[in-house]
């Protein structure tokens, strides 16, 4: 029998216990939990796992706290970018957004190219437009400004002029996402962010890159990643759990923790994952200090969780 599933992510990296006080420690698990809530409520009223993930991942661009939506980071030249992509497992329906600004939650304008285009993945103006033909809520500069993400911008400019930037896997992480397995056994991945701190303006990272950051297949699994974008792209992180699986014959947690800490871990992939199968199994691998994270399945049983 299947059972509904719900996975969430924040992110992660470099999460270190000396300096998270515990009121931010709080709040972070208060903003996974909501996250939760959100998508949970859809599958308790048998909804889909695409309408799931849809509001788990809305309650976290809402979120400042975490590099999405209302909380994104700024690239080099003090813009904010953001990338967002949504798959359904039944036939692997994609839609996907890059470089985008305007859209409150920009997962809606990515769920907006899969449903009202022919198309997977739009970029720039042209993806504006449709998140607005759509009736999409829009926000200014205000809304998604966040002092922290300035000083942090800040912070790495004078490191790079003082040609001191360190290695810290933090400046290259920051994403949510969410996956689900629906009471009909259907998966569905949305995964968004505001990319790296200081980033080259139109850079964009594996979030909205299907098979990378983002993928879904009813026949293996549902896939949302964290990390270091690059390397997920160039090790097609997600499509490779589900292949592991497929081919290989590989259980989601075996087919997981092999990507994780073997392509991704020691190829300089700093990051992790959260995966769920058809029959509602989930994993959430991380090769860092910590990552953002919680599940919830049909019994109830709501967890969330940053480090080991």
């Amino acid at each position: 029998m299947t059972r509904f599933s719900l996975a969430v992510h924040g992110g992660a990296g470099t999460i270190l216990k000396s300096s998270m006080t515990p009121e931010l420690e709080v709040a972070y698990h208060a903003g996974l939990r909501r996250a939760l809530d959100a998508g949970h409520a859809v599958l308790a009223k048998n909804g889909s796992a695409l309408d799931a993930v849809t509001e788990a991942v809305c309650a976290l661009e809402d979120e400042p706290l975490f590099n999405a939506g209302r909380g994104a980071v700024f690239t080099s030249d003090g813009k904010q970018e953001m990338d967002a992509a949504i798959m359904e497992g039944l036939g692997r329906q994609a839609g996907a957004v890059g470089s985008i600004f305007g859209p409150r939650n920009p997962i809606r304008a990515a769920r907006a190219v899969m449903e009202q285009t022919d198309h997977v993945f739009l970029i720039g103006p042209n993806a504006l437009k449709l998140a607005q033909d759509a009736g999409l809520p829009f926000e200014d500069t205000a809304y998604f400004f966040t002092q922290s993400r300035w000083d942090a911008l800040q912070s790495t400019l004078k490191m790079r002029a003082d040609g001191t930037v360190d290695d810290d896997p933090a400046r290259r992480h920051g994403t949510v996402g969410a996956v689900a397995c629906d009471a009909q056994g259907t998966l569905a991945a949305a995964t968004s962010t505001g990319g790296m701190t200081a980033k080259a303006p139109g850079r964009v990272g594996d979030t909205p890159v299907i098979g990378a950051g983002t993928y879904a297949d009813n026949a293996t699994c549902a896939v949302s990643g964290t990390g270091h974008g690059e390397v997920f792209i160039r090790y097609t992180a997600a499509a490779e759990i589900a292949a592991r699986m497929r081919h290989a014959g590989q259980s989601l947690e075996d087919a997981a923790a092999h990507v994780v800490n073997v392509d991704l871990g020691q190829n300089d992939g700093s990051g992790g994952i959260i995966a769920v199968d058809a029959r509602g199994n989930i994993t959430m691998p991380f090769n860092c200090d910590g990552m953002y994270r919680g599940s919830v399945t049909q019994d109830g049983a709501f967890e969330t969780l940053i480090y080991r």
